[in-house]
């Protein structure tokens, strides 16, 4: 565990610009002494967190702490069942005193959104959910995110919310990763272990050597350790996002992030969110269907900064579903752009040509007023045939 004096030992660094990130915040910071759940440092991480909307930057929170408050509150009952089916059971109870909790903290209005792995892993509740998360941020809502650990019986045994933050922050395009613990930093040997043991302030990349410093679970209450932490940072860096590790218990390093300042561990990203973004729309593998668009819509799609409107679509080829990854060409089938469809090809020859307000009017629901967001599309430029 960290300690005061290896806190002040640590650097002083800046944190990467961002604009959206990810707050993972552990057990231990939310887990109070004698049972359930205490302010104590969960205040400073919320003040953080208004001082970031202050400055127009929005945060995503995910938040341990469901079944330790659960726990608190059947602490006179033994609670039966296996293992599995007990913990299920003290997340569920303990979802509503942690909601309590951020919201009696926050200066905008909390939302709780519940995932599992199977949420992110298939391609329409992917979209579904990333959705819903943009549409609350856009209305200055503070998510906050837990796995949803009463259904999600593999996940719930298998997973932790270290993960599920990396998966989070690439769902909703974060710029950065924040993991708050109370642990300072990544050591070169586990300090519980080896007094020896010192600080690595930054790490440009995660090799097998740097997992190998990484120990097991720190807490009784939580169920992550390092290793989880470093196994997050891998997949936030595979998106091009960095990540930071730094012990939420200590209100001054807390306050400096707000700064722009780290005393922690920083995890360098090999390229930057839209790089690595960019890079997997134009080369994962498409569906056969394509979507072709009039001289208008291939003008301004080829300019990078607009989405597919149904207005700018003038015909659809082939099948797809909604989320598959569909090509974008114009009408020399000329690849324009491919992105991520927001409905299936039937949905979009029903719209073709309407305005995006028809959309709910036309099909009975909307998925949103774009066929394809931008946010979800790379140009690929006008040389190669889609024949």
């Amino acid at each position: 565990m960290g300690t005061q004096a290896s806190i002040h030992a640590l650097p002083v660094q800046m944190l990467p610009p961002w604009r959206r990130a990810v707050l993972k915040v552990g057990s231990n910071l939310l887990a109070a002494d004698g049972g359930g759940l205490t302010a104590r440092h969960a205040s400073a991480l919320a003040q953080f967190i208004a001082a970031s909307h202050a400055q127009g930057k929005e945060v995503v929170l995910v938040s341990s702490g469901a079944v330790a408050a659960g726990r608190a509150l059947l602490r006179e009952h033994a609670v039966g069942g296996s293992d599995l089916v007990a913990r299920q059971a003290l997340a569920a109870l303990g979802q509503a005193p942690m909601i309590a909790l951020w919201q009696s903290l926050s200066t905008r209005p909390v939302a709780q959104v519940l995932l599992t792995h199977d949420d992110l892993r298939h391609r329409r509740r992917y979209l579904n959910a990333r959705a819903t998360l943009r549409e609350l941020l856009a209305l200055e809502v503070l998510p906050v995110i837990n796995e949803n650990d009463t259904v999600a019986v593999d996940e719930l045994k298998l997973g932790d919310n270290d993960n599920l933050a990396a998966i989070v922050a690439a769902l909703v395009d974060a710029d950065l990763l924040l993991i708050a613990s109370d642990v300072d930093a990544l050591y070169t040997a586990d300090p519980r272990l080896d007094h020896s043991a010192t600080p690595i302030a930054d790490v440009p990349e995660i090799t097998p050597a740097v997992f190998a410093m990484a120990g097991g679970s720190g807490s009784r209450i939580g169920t992550g350790g390092m290793r989880t932490k470093l196994e997050a940072a891998t997949k936030a860096a595979a998106a091009g996002i960095a990540t930071a590790l730094f012990c939420g218990s200590d209100a001054t390093t807390v306050q400096a992030l707000g700064a722009g300042t780290l005393r922690g561990t920083l995890v360098h990203a090999p390229g930057s969110r839209m790089q690595a973004r960019k890079y997997w729309l134009r080369h994962a593998p498409a569906a056969p269907g394509r979507i072709v668009v009039d001289a208008g819509a291939a003008r301004a799609l080829a300019a990078g900064r607009a989405s597919l409107l149904p207005g700018g679509v003038v015909d659809v080829e082939g099948e797809f579903h909604r989320g598959d990854m569909v090509e974008i060409v114009d009408a020399g089938r000329r690849i324009i752009a491919r992105g991520l469809s927001q409905y299936g090809a039937v949905e979009v020859r029903r719209l073709s040509g309407h305005h995006s307000r028809e959309i709910a009017a036309l099909l009975g629901y909307s998925y949103g007023g774009e066929v394809v967001h931008r946010d979800d599309m790379a140009t690929v430029g006008t040389t190669e045939s889609a024949t």
